[in-house]
């Protein structure tokens, strides 16, 4: 607290002690302790047992932990509706709040204690701008159901029981079965989602203890990681470790090795791209690709397959596919241990070839994640999910102005084998927000349909199936996705890293001469201020 000493801070002091603060805490150095916790996310509902255990680390390491709160939203709550456009913008109010309650009140070091997808990535983008010295601990995952027959469920399971009952496969005494099942314990959904890839790559990129992204959030390891998260700060404030330091290129390159290994949510892309900025340096598109091709994917977590985060924990975690990765991943960088990488793996165990294969048997040569290019312009997809008979295809168009539209006419079933659902006006400015399509893909998935689909939103790390996301230029800045017509054939080339509208130049000028953009969707709040932004920013 250096800067509440001397005779001008008398009175910074007397609001201090107005706080129960004693002379030798004020002496102390004073570690904010930024929590997600509330009572409407499943991932955030045990963050204050997490955070206090991290205030009893502090504590015991000699400095003085003060707790402040953020907000945080629950994608599977917000998922299907309006409510959806506030979730990706509230990642850059979580790191603004962070930033203000940090040098507003002169904190010497943060610990960050978030859980899910959004509040991961806003604390570690909070960390890179403010470089305070600073620890990630998450809440951890959420156990997998079960249900009657032993079968695991997870969230994703519920979604896409809804497109089976709407496509006549199940009835609805059984969804609500699965719905009872699904999801038993706090913590993050159980799947390698969003917000368990970004707590899994808070490791390999260095800004958390091992095991940060797979202790379970019922589990007394998640306890006792808080505790030695939150006396590990102090270290790093003695040895003046701060996130800059950590985050690096390199780390970067980490985090995309170990994505592409563990075949997490496409998400992670925007997310490292926007800490990477925060951080001081650009990470295309073209990266992901390069770590990609040079990867194999080690694991295959729901929803691509049937293990789950409890299932990678017992098996060795993080650590354990990092030291498979070998000479892939850079051991030598530094991490809030104090130590480098290397030292972190050392007493990792060995793969046991099933829920972590080993690199000279893994289930794709391949990492996870692919970014798309062509005439449609860039995305992404998450290949580790996406059918093999679907990894190159020639897909008829279905085109759509909005997520509600396309998931009627899936749930009606007007979507034949062989289409592509095409929604647009769902980007960052045209949704705004970049909605996640989670009720369509799982519908698509499933109806048991032979269908992709293709979208300038987002989607949940839940979403299984050809679903490629993220492009951009989106409809609403009048990228090409806005010309695409009904009937319409798309070549989707996963392997060769394409995807492209296959009409020819002069037809396409010739929309783009007839195109009318739809209106704006009336909005107020600081909804409408994120979209002005954005457009700003878009603009060459």
């Amino acid at each position: 607290m250096r800067e509440f000493t001397g005779v001008e801070r008398a009175p910074h002091r007397a609001l201090l002690r107005a706080l129960g603060f004693t002379d030798g805490e004020m002496e102390r150095p004073l570690v904010g302790v930024a929590s997600a916790f509330s009572e409407i996310v499943p991932g955030h509902i045990h963050l204050n047992a997490v955070a206090q255990a991290v205030k009893d680390g502090v504590t015991a390491a000699g400095c003085k932990p003060v707790l402040f709160p953020v907000i945080g939203v629950c994608d599977g709550l917000a998922m299907g509706h309006a409510g959806m456009r506030y979730s990706l913008p509230s990642r850059e109010l979580i790191a603004d709040s962070i930033e203000t309650m940090a040098l507003a009140h002169c904190f010497d070091a943060l610990v960050l204690v978030p859980n899910c997808d959004k509040i991961v990535p806003a604390m570690l983008m909070a960390a890179a701008r403010l470089n305070l010295p600073a620890i990630v601990v998450s809440g951890g995952p959420m156990l997998a159901g079960r249900s009657r027959s032993g079968e695991k469920l997870s969230l994703s399971s519920v979604f896409e029981a809804v497109g089976a009952v709407k496509a006549g496969r199940m009835s609805e005494d059984e969804l609500r079965e699965v719905e009872s099942a699904a999801c038993p314990t706090c913590g993050s959904c159980s799947g390698m989602f969003t917000a368990n890839s970004m707590n899994c790559l808070c490791e390999a990129i260095g800004m958390a203890l091992p095991g940060n992204g797979t202790a379970p959030a019922v589990s007394a390891e998640r306890l006792r990681l808080a505790k030695e998260s939150g006396a590990k700060i102090a270290e790093l404030l003695e040895k003046d470790i701060r996130p800059r330091d950590i985050l690096t290129e390199g780390a970067f390159r980490n985090a995309l090795t170990a994505d592409m290994a563990l075949g997490c949510s496409s998400n992670t892309v925007l997310h490292l791209q926007a800490i990477a900025k925060e951080a001081g340096f650009a990470l295309p598109l073209s990266v992901i690709n390069e770590v990609s091709r040079k990867t194999p994917n080690l694991c295959r977590l729901s929803p691509a397959g049937e293990d789950s985060m409890e299932d990678l924990h017992r098996a060795g975690g993080v650590p354990c596919v990092l030291k498979e990765l070998g000479g892939l991943i850079d051991q030598s960088l530094p991490t809030v241990t104090g130590k480098p990488l290397r030292e972190n793996l050392a007493g990792a165990p060995e793969p046991d070839g099933a829920v972590i294969r080993r690199v000279n048997n893994p289930y794709a040569g391949t990492g996870g994640l692919t970014a798309l290019f062509g005439n449609i312009g860039s995305c992404v997809v998450k290949r580790s999910a996406v059918a093999p008979d679907m990894l190159k295809r020639t897909l008829t168009a279905r085109v759509f102005e909005g997520e509600e539209d396309a998931s009627r006419a899936i749930f009606a079933g007007e979507i034949r084998p062989g289409d592509i659902v095409v929604i647009r006006y769902e980007g960052e400015a045209g949704g705004p927000g970049m909605r996640e399509m989670l009720t369509p893909t799982s519908a698509i998935a499933g109806a048991g349909l032979d269908a992709a689909l293709l979208t300038d939103g987002r989607f949940s790390g839940a979403t299984r199936g050809a679903a490629i996301g993220h492009v951009s230029p989106e409809a609403a800045s009048g990228g090409v996705i806005a010309l695409i017509r009904d009937g319409d054939l798309i070549s989707l080339d996963i392997p060769g890293e394409t995807v492209n509208l296959l009409v020819d130049g002069e037809e396409l000028a010739r929309r783009r001469r007839e195109f009318a953009p739809p209106p704006e969707k009336e909005l107020t709040g600081w909804l409408a201020r994120y979209r002005d932004r954005i457009k700003r920013e878009e603009k060459p």
